[in-house]
């Protein structure tokens, strides 16, 4: 069954379900989304009714939000590398950590990068002040992880890598690690030289410019 994923280079919760599938070099046609333009969106709302990115097709099944496509994959197309294991005791600390990066790092990081696109009058200094407080404490649990093994179960490169690489990668931006965080900065210098995590880097290179500054 051919698969295809809605997606754009830039998008962080993209990146999650892109090195995924290039960890287990799982086949796939890439649909590279401009939701910039109205016609574009119109058509992936009717897919997407959030309109929101990824979105994986394999066959008549649509799957979205990058977790569930990644656990979509390991059950219908299961790779060499196990990125969940089967045994839900096993699962659990896994899919644990995946929350942790996508609601505590994500959703602040996300929190800064909006406020930065907002015109003067709608800032929402409380709320980016929130969101930072959240990365830090954050960070503090992340480097309590980062102690076993090169990734952040251990040996084995999982789910919780996946959502950790562009979670920390776009997070370090907003809210730098500085020297409090060695263990965490080491554990991210590691994802980004990892195969799949940088092919997702160079692909989105040519996007760079679009992250707002301060």
């Amino acid at each position: 069954m051919s698969l295809t994923l809605y997606f754009h280079p830039f998008a962080s919760y993209c990146w999650k379900a892109l090195i995924a599938l290039y960890e287990n070099d799982t086949p796939f046609t890439p649909h590279n989304l401009d939701l910039g333009d109205p016609k574009v969106r119109a058509e992936f709302n009717t897919l997407s009714p959030f309109g929101k990115m990824p979105l994986l097709r394999d066959g008549e099944t649509l799957v979205s939000e990058a977790t569930v496509v990644i656990e979509h994959l390991a059950l219908n197309h299961p790779g060499k590398i196990a990125l969940i294991p089967r045994d839900p005791a096993a699962a659990l600390p896994i899919r644990h950590r995946d929350r942790v990066f996508d609601l505590y790092v994500q959703e602040p990081m996300q929190k800064i990068v909006g406020d930065r696109l907002r015109p003067a009058d709608a800032k929402d200094p409380f709320g980016v002040a929130q969101a930072r407080t959240t990365l830090r404490t954050a960070y503090a649990l992340i480097e309590t992880w980062t102690t076993d093994g090169p990734w952040i179960m251990g040996e084995a490169f999982t789910l919780a890598d996946c959502a950790a690489a562009p979670a920390l990668h776009y997070a370090e931006k907003v809210e730098p690690f500085g020297d409090a965080f060695p263990k965490m900065t080491a554990y991210l210098a590691r994802l980004k030289a990892q195969p799949s995590f940088a092919r997702v880097l160079e692909e989105a290179a040519p996007y760079n410019d679009f992250f707002p500054k301060e």
